[in-house]
């Protein structure tokens, strides 16, 4: 058994992560000591370090439930993993995209500003275009 503290240590989640994992019932609340402080199991430090490596791929904490659920189901049918791990990929390269178009975008705007002393510049009109059509819409 081991405190808070050592949990954090051993698995690379902070301590406030920890308590927050288990109010969200990500991870089972810890044992108590006879003085009322955590302790945890190598068990609890194994199922946090599955829970920091699917946050390090960008798992929402929903998806990380969903496949934590499986990992503890022996039964399961690996097609619902590899459902989950797919849909997260899918939703990776839109974003991919989304970052991509606004690098372009940047590129450009950039490419197209003289970078120099004068007062006008492209990408400042371009937000304030933008700035401008959202009050009209908005």
């Amino acid at each position: 058994m081991m405190n808070i503290g050592k949990a954090a240590a051993a698995s690379g989640v902070s301590a406030k992560m920890i308590r927050y994992y288990e109010s969200i019932d990500l991870l089972a609340a810890a044992r108590r000591t006879d003085a009322g402080y955590r302790a945890y199991t190598d068990e609890d430090v194994h199922v946090l370090r599955f829970i920091r490596r699917a946050r390090d791929l960008g798992f929402s904490l929903a998806d990380i439930g969903e496949l934590l659920a499986l990992w503890r189901d022996q039964g399961r049918a690996s097609a619902d993993v590899k459902g989950i791990a797919l849909a997260h990929v899918a939703a990776l390269e839109r974003k991919i995209a989304e970052l991509q178009g606004m690098a372009d975008t940047l590129r450009t705007l950039a490419a197209h500003c003289h970078g120099d002393a004068r007062p006008d510049c492209p990408i400042l009109t371009d937000l304030d275009a933008a700035g401008r059509s959202h009050e009209r819409t908005g």
